[in-house]
């Protein structure tokens, strides 16, 4: 949600104010919930639209949205098992990401859970040249998806 807000434009403080907005509709949503695995996209949408919200306020320039960017299938009450089957998914994920060699493993644990990071910061914590952050996080991906087809999840 953080690296939506940020895409669109918005400082720190503005970002955050997005996030809350968009977590804040979803409690104001909770009772018309229906599909929980349709929350993830319907948060960003909901992010994206208050951070243009915020930005336009402020006097930003924004680009046309796609015209489908908010449409979303209607929510659905949360489901406890499907929130144990996303928790071993995170545990999954996190175990084949474990698996990659350096640089890639800790590089991709950066950008995963620091979403607004930025490759001046990544290159200075990781010693590398800035210009090879992008080429770097590029071939760290493509490895982990390859792992991931190779030993698919188990959930």
């Amino acid at each position: 949600m953080w690296a939506v807000a940020r895409a669109a434009g918005l400082g720190a403080a503005d970002a955050s104010d997005a996030v809350q907005g968009a977590w804040l509709r979803l409690i104001e949503s909770v009772d018309r919930i229906r599909d929980p695995r349709a929350v993830g996209a319907w948060l960003m949408t909901t992010t994206r639209r208050e951070a243009l919200r915020l930005g336009r306020r402020a006097g930003q320039e924004f680009p046309a949205d796609p015209p489908d960017l908010y449409e979303h299938p209607t929510l659905a009450a949360p489901d406890p098992t499907t929130e144990i089957v996303d928790a071993d998914y995170g545990r999954t994920l996190w175990s084949r990401v474990s698996r990659l060699n350096e640089p890639c493993r800790t590089m991709l644990r950066l950008f995963a859970l620091n979403p607004d990071v930025r490759y001046a910061q990544v290159a200075a914590r990781m010693h590398i040249p800035i210009g090879s952050v992008g080429p770097t996080r590029t071939r760290c991906s493509a490895k982990l998806r390859t792992l991931l087809k190779e030993d698919p999840l188990e959930c």
